[in-house]
């Protein structure tokens, strides 16, 4: 499955007033990163995948339409998947990506 344009458009726009975000496709969708570190990205799996604080991992997961991100068959702390319900409008897309960036701009930027 490719990723969904329309979110990535969502995304970017959201994201045109942040200065040094560059777009790389990874993990079969769209990622938006911030100083060399993923914030979100339009998951080819369907709705977006969000980098967040992994102390704020479980306290996210009760939010609606948060659920673990698992790579092989292992749930990864500070790493969520948001459904695409969870995504559908602005008011559910923007903290998402705001929680993404906030984390990924609180991480020592990436040489290169």
């Amino acid at each position: 499955m490719a990723y969904d344009e329309e979110l990535a458009a969502r995304i970017r726009d959201l994201l045109r007033e942040e200065g040094g975000v560059v777009e790389q496709r990874m993990f079969g969708g769209l990622a938006f990163l911030v100083g060399g570190h993923m914030a979100v990205a339009a998951s080819g799996q369907g709705g977006l995948m969000v980098r967040v604080a992994p102390e704020d991992t479980d306290a996210l997961l009760a939010e609606p339409h948060a659920r673990p991100f698992e790579m092989r068959g292992r749930e990864l702390q500070g790493w969520l998947r948001v459904d695409d319900a969870g995504v559908r409008t602005p008011e559910g897309l923007e903290p998402w990506v705001r929680r993404g960036v906030a984390f990924a701009r609180s991480l020592p930027p990436k040489d290169g």
